[in-house]
């Protein structure tokens, strides 16, 4: 019964993705599973800047360390800040009745959630905020009209913000809308930026299936397994039936 209910939950959100996402064209995200570098990286900016209100809870510490060669010294340093074990899950200390009263809804854990949204809706995702002084945080999304969230990352980005431009349209001059720019404010540039969301999307795409990599390459030796198996085997069976006929 819990299955099938986590079933139906995970094909709701996953067609909520879609809606969302509407016509915006999703950028493809550059993954690349066998980028430790980048995984680290990745890990670094989720837990300065996402674990304060999203958790990993099904992610422990130990197994990051170890598949991303993080020694674990160095990551109880750099990358666990409350106190816990290195055995222990990636959690906060963020209380569930404050997370509603502060953002209307408990923010969601985000282990699994690249494999829910994919990692091209994350990707361009968190590349899509803009200014919106409507909004309670003061920001929008193009990807995901209405977001309840906060821009984390506006420290790095800077504050990006809907460009028009006057543009000549049937005849008449019109103001068109030409794409998010940002006010400069960001410590890093454009392609930094877009670098360092690789990195988290990356992160977080290796943490819903961590074991991507070893199954993969475990298909192959299958594969490769079944293909001479198949060879010998019809060698196998000409030579019983060669007497039959």
């Amino acid at each position: 019964m819990i299955k099938t209910l986590l079933s139906v939950i995970a094909l709701f959100a996953s067609s909520a993705a879609l809606a969302a996402s509407g016509s915006v064209h999703l950028d493809k995200a550059p993954i690349d599973l066998s980028d430790t570098e980048s995984l680290q990286r990745g890990a670094r900016t989720f837990q300065n800047y996402c674990l304060g209100c999203h958790q990993m809870q099904y992610q422990r510490y130990a197994r990051t360390f170890r598949d991303l060669d993080i020694p674990e010294d160095v990551g109880m340093e750099n990358l666990m800040f409350t106190g816990e074990k290195v055995g222990d899950h990636i959690t906060n200390t963020m209380l569930p009745k404050d997370a509603e009263k502060w953002f209307g809804a408990a923010p969601p854990d985000l282990t699994n959630v690249a494999r829910v949204r994919g990692p091209d809706w994350l990707y361009t995702y968190l590349r899509s905020f803009y200014a919106d002084p409507s909004r309670p945080f003061g920001v929008n999304n193009t990807v995901f009209p209405l977001v309840g969230m906060p821009h984390v990352l506006q420290s790095l980005q800077g504050m990006p913000y809907k460009a028009y431009e006057t543009r000549l349209v049937d005849g008449e001059e019109k103001q068109v809308y030409v794409g998010l720019k940002t006010d400069g404010t960001g410590e890093l540039n454009s392609e930094e930026y877009d670098q360092t969301i690789a990195d988290l999307v990356n992160y977080m795409e290796y943490v819903g299936e961590p074991t991507k990599l070893e199954s993969q390459a475990l298909g192959i030796k299958v594969l490769v397994f079944l293909f001479i198996f198949f060879i010998f085997a019809y060698l196998l069976k000409k030579e019983y039936w060669k007497d039959v006929h």
